[in-house]
């Protein structure tokens, strides 16, 4: 995702790249990796450890478009200049299809919110299978081909990135 913090002319890239073992996540910003692991959560306050340094955030105001927070004290704003349509474009032509024929793979990091379909059962091309959160929209993950849904591979509340694998489907 690129991202504009406040009047910084720069934009910023960023995206995660993985969740280690102690339950952290990597994410790089810009061309730096960074270490972030969640302390603790609120509705709209959260404590988070940055690369080893304690940070306070609070949510003032979240749309489609930016965030408004306020982190250590300071308003920060993040404009989002996501190609989140783009990507959902292209998820909505395969089905969500990636990563092998039988595998059906998220193409969006997100959190599975719903599991619309049971392991055995029949399903179609274009059922439900997944549905993912991101960003506050809600993107269903459909079946790409006829077939037995033989595994779910996450549970709900999981958080996935994009291209893993959320069920098998022969």
């Amino acid at each position: 995702m690129e991202f504009k913090i406040g009047d910084v002319a720069q934009m910023f890239s960023g995206e995660v790249l993985r969740t280690a073992e102690n339950g952290s996540v990597l994410v790089k910003i810009g061309n730096k990796e960074h270490s972030i692991r969640l302390l603790k959560t609120g509705s709209s306050e959260f404590e988070f450890m940055l690369d080893n340094t304690f940070h306070q955030a609070k949510v003032l105001q979240s749309n489609s478009a930016e965030v408004r927070l306020m982190i250590d004290g300071q308003p920060v704003t993040l404009k989002k200049h996501s190609k989140l349509t783009e990507v959902l474009e292209k998820a909505s032509a395969l089905g969500g299809a990636g990563g092998g024929d039988r595998n059906l793979t998220s193409q969006i990091p997100g959190r599975v919110v719903n599991i619309s379909a049971k392991p055995g059962t029949e399903v179609k091309k274009g059922d439900v299978i997944v549905v993912l959160e991101s960003m506050k929209m809600q993107v269903a993950v459909k079946a790409h081909k006829d077939g037995n849904l033989k595994e779910i591979k996450v549970k709900q509340g999981s958080s996935v990135a994009r291209n893993d694998v959320l069920a098998v489907i022969e």
